[in-house]
Parts: structure tokens; sequence; C-alpha cells
């Protein structure tokens, strides 16, 4: 069967979605998968509700993730949990802010990558290609302070568990 990774990351404007969906799909196209991704914009400049779908795998046909099959729901802000979570498959994996520890980042604004180490602790991506894809969309002068916000998340994300991935449609 083709298997096919559905993630969904979910968060407010200026949380960091969009450059945390685009690092993944990143990441993931740098290891060797089809990928797939897609964002939907709220009310993003004023903190509306964003969410992005990256999906990879050998091969990818849609953009989308359907509700209740992704494997994994990433969320930036609590408020979130409950408004997505029709979306996560009954075996998937939940990622909430309260994964990394509060007062554990430098700067909250790295809270984006930290839950992106989080995720990268779960998935068969080598640890390299995702710091490659962080300093590639992001400015070197932030390259020390999200290296950082990586290990913590990735530190944080080796006691979740890994669900089965979909067959793609």
């Amino acid at each position: 069967m083709n298997k096919v990774t559905n993630v969904v990351i979910a968060g407010l404007g200026g949380q960091g979605v969009v450059t945390f969906s685009d690092m993944l799909a990143m990441a993931a196209f740098n290891a060797g998968h089809d990928v797939k991704q897609s964002e939907l914009h709220g009310m993003s400049q004023r903190g509306g509700s964003v969410s992005s779908d990256v999906r990879f795998g050998p091969t990818v046909l849609s953009p989308m993730v359907p509700a209740g099959e992704a494997d994994y729901l990433v969320v930036l802000e609590s408020t979130q949990v409950e408004v997505n979570r029709g979306l996560l498959k009954p075996d998937g994996c939940l990622l909430t802010p309260e994964l990394i520890p509060e007062g554990a980042l430098r700067n909250k604004k790295s809270l984006n990558v930290a839950m992106l180490g989080a995720l990268s602790a779960v998935l068969e991506i080598p640890e390299p290609v995702w710091l490659d894809a962080v300093h590639a969309k992001l400015a070197a002068k932030l390259h020390k302070v999200n290296d950082q916000a990586f290990a913590l998340g990735r530190e944080a994300g080796a006691a979740l568990s890994r669900p089965t991935p979909s067959a793609e449609d």
C-alpha cells in the first residue's frame, strides 16, 4: 500500500503556522517524499484561526487531509484543540503547546520550531534534514535560538506515540 503521513498544523495568526508547515514540507521533500501542502487562513492578521495540511509519502494525490484522517494534529494554541480535533484519526497523535515546559523557550516566538522538534521525534526523517529546513526558512541571526527550541521540542516529543500512516486515496 501507498502509505501517506497526514499532518495538520493549527494555531492563530502570527504564531508561525505557515512557517511550521513550510519547514515540515521542506524536510519531507528533502528526505525523498512526495509532498502536498495546503493552507487555510482565517482572520490571520487579527489573531484568527490558521491551519495548514501537509501530506507526504511515496505518492500523494491530494493536498487536503480528509476529516478524521490526520495522523498528527499539531496545535500551537490550546484554544484550537477542540476546533480541529475532528481532523485527527482515532489513533492519531495530538501535540499541544503543553509539551514544551513553560518558561523553557528563550524566545516564545520559537514555539513553532519547538513543536516542529517534537513532531520530528516521531517521524522518520533524519535530524540534520530538519535543521536544514529550519535554517533555510529562518534568518541566520535566528538559527541559534531556534536550534535550541528545536532540540527542546525534540526531547519533549521523544515520549510520543506513532500512529499508523494512512493509505492514499
